[in-house]
């Protein structure tokens, strides 16, 4: 076969495994590689390249081509989504496959059903509707038809943004200052870091603009006791630490220890000494108890459908489901009050998500809110401010790929009087 031929026999043989959905897209997509590990670097970047641009179009794709096919389908999206003419495939085409192939690019321009048209879900589709003016919908969903740029932030104990960037430049990487985040640089592309001195030497971490926009609303003090009470993997937690110049003491709590065990290398590589991971049973863990309203700041960032995200994660449209919306509005609504029992007073809560639906970010604060009047907001934009950002989404943080070039994110900053 030529060359075009394994790519194409590879990207169908990816989007076969990859279609169930059963585990994220990311991970099935390397389970794959695993098993086929004579695939060499260009064709594994063109099978990657070509299973996210079918997760992103996948329902307009499969409107369009009439099957589900995964051999079918991988030379829609081959034709479509990757701009590869007839022509240039044409040795790897069988007749049938050409005959096919041709009537898919004939039916380019049918008129589709504008949930098709946006490959969304029609339940996400319709959320959003409600959500959203038309126009702010149709701009969100074509926001997420196009790949995300890379975003990575400086460490500053280690670096100066200026510094970094010259460091990437001189290893042939490109980058440009974010437009809010003062730490954050853009990446175009997906330039391989993983062996570069700066992300090796903790210099550098892989953390969307959004993301670092949330630890500013934190704003820790270097002698304060805080506590990241989701923490993952760590991203915000070793923002956090290098914004107190790693000191005072900062707990990074999570229920899941796999995700605790990705920030220790992190941790290794960032120099803090000031962070301190703790795995919990639960929200109610005896941890939480013995700190009850001692910590001055708690950050929040909930568990959430992810939606914000979709450049990035676009199997999510079609794993999620409207009743997960739900079920995770309701478990946000118990962690909120669970991290909010750690707040001291005159202490500071933020609550935040990488969701764009009400539901699981206006929603839950009004209802916390209301249960805890011990507690009232504080305007989003005024702290931005005040670390000299300027971006004023209104009084909580509301991010959005269409308007601010990061991922979706929403922020609430909620302070305790007693």
């Amino acid at each position: 076969m030529t060359p075009r031929a394994n790519q194409l026999a590879g990207l169908a043989a990816a989007i076969a495994h990859v279609q169930p959905l059963e585990r994220p897209a990311d991970a099935l997509l390397h389970e794959f590689f695993r098993r086929h590990p004579a695939m060499g670097q260009h064709d594994r970047a063109f099978v990657a390249d070509g299973v996210f641009a079918y997760l992103r179009r996948r329902r307009s794709l499969e409107e369009l081509a009439g099957t589900t096919s995964a051999a079918h389908l991988a030379l829609a999206v081959a034709a479509r989504e990757m701009g590869i003419g007839v022509r240039e495939m044409e040795n790897a085409l069988t007749p049938a496959d050409g005959v096919w192939l041709r009537a898919f690019k004939s039916r380019l321009a049918t008129p589709l059903a504008p949930a098709v048209a946006a490959d969304l879900p029609d339940w996400l589709w319709a959320r959003l509707g409600a959500a959203y003016p038309d126009a702010e919908r149709d701009a969100l969903a074509r926001s997420w038809l196009s790949p995300a740029p890379l975003d990575v932030r400086i460490n500053p104990l280690k670096t100066t943004r200026d510094d970094a960037r010259a460091a990437l430049a001189a290893s042939g990487i490109a980058s440009e200052p974010t437009p809010y985040s003062p730490l954050g640089l853009r990446l175009p592309g997906r330039p391989a870091l993983a062996r570069n001195p700066l992300f090796t030497a903790g210099a550098l971490e892989v953390q969307d603009e959004g993301s670092q926009l949330v630890g500013y609303l934190v704003a820790p003090k270097r002698s304060d006791m805080v506590a990241d009470f989701c923490a993952g993997a760590g991203g915000k937690t070793l923002l956090l630490g290098a914004l107190m110049r790693s000191q005072g003491r900062l707990y990074a709590f999570d229920t899941h220890d796999k995700r605790l065990a990705r920030l220790k290398p992190r941790l290794a590589r960032s120099g803090l000494s000031n962070v301190h991971p703790q795995l919990l049973a639960h929200e109610r863990d005896t941890k939480i108890k013995r700190l009850a309203r001692k910590i001055d700041r708690v950050l929040v960032d909930a568990p959430c459908t992810g939606f914000g995200t979709l450049r990035r994660n676009p199997d999510l449209k079609w794993r999620q489901t409207e009743a997960a919306v739900a079920d995770l509005a309701a478990k946000q609504r118990v962690i909120l009050a669970s991290a909010a029992t750690l707040v001291k007073p005159g202490g500071r809560l933020v609550y935040a998500t990488c969701s764009v639906l009400p539901d699981e970010n206006e929603a839950v604060v009004d209802a916390f809110l209301a249960d805890h009047p011990d507690f009232a907001p504080v305007d989003a934009a005024a702290e931005l401010a005040r670390a000299g950002i300027a971006l004023d989404t209104g009084g909580t943080l509301k991010l959005l790929p269409h308007k601010h070039g990061c991922d979706g994110f929403f922020a609430a900053v909620l302070a305790r009087s007693a």
